[in-house]
C-alpha cells in the first residue's frame, strides 16, 4: 500500500483532518469517508440545481477514489487488489457519467458500492 500517495491525494482535496498522524488503515477509512461526503454533497448540489458545486464535488470524489486506487498494492494484494482497482475505475467512470448526465441514481450507485467496501474495510480493524 502506498500510504504516502493516498495521504497526498487526501490533502489535495481540502479535507480537514490529521492525516499525518493516521496509520495506513485509518487513512484508507478517511479516504472512503471523504469520497462519500463529496458524493453526498454533489447529490445535494444536484438537487438544488447548483451545477458548479455538483461538478466540483464529483471531481473531488473522483480524485479521492483515485487516491484509493493509488494506495492498492497489486503485487501483495493479488486478485483482491486487482478486483478493487477495477471497481474503483468503474466508480470513477460512473461519477463522470453522473456529472455529465446530472444523474443522482449513478451517484447513489457509487455511494452504495463504496459503503459496502468501507464496511468490509472497517471490519478488518475489528477482527
Amino acid at each position: 500500500m502506498n500510504a504516502y500517495a493516498a495521504m497526498k491525494q487526501y490533502q489535495t482535496v481540502n479535507v480537514n483532518a490529521q492525516v499525518s498522524e493516521a496509520d495506513p488503515h485509518r487513512l484508507i477509512q478517511m479516504l472512503m469517508e471523504g469520497a462519500l461526503q463529496r458524493i453526498a454533497q454533489a447529490r445535494g448540489a444536484l438537487q438544488h440545481g447548483n451545477v458548479p458545486l455538483k461538478g466540483e464535488q464529483i471531481g473531488k470524489a473522483t480524485a479521492i477514489i483515485g487516491g484509493l486506487r493509488d494506495a492498492l498494492n497489486v503485487n501483495e494484494g493479488g486478485e483482491l487488489a486487482a478486483n478493487l482497482d477495477r471497481l474503483y475505475a468503474f466508480m470513477q467512470q460512473r461519477l463522470s457519467q453522473a456529472n455529465l448526465k446530472n444523474d443522482a441514481a449513478m451517484l447513489d450507485e457509487v455511494s452504495e458500492l463504496l459503503r459496502e467496501i468501507k464496511a468490509g474495510w472497517d471490519g478488518i480493524r475489528q477482527a
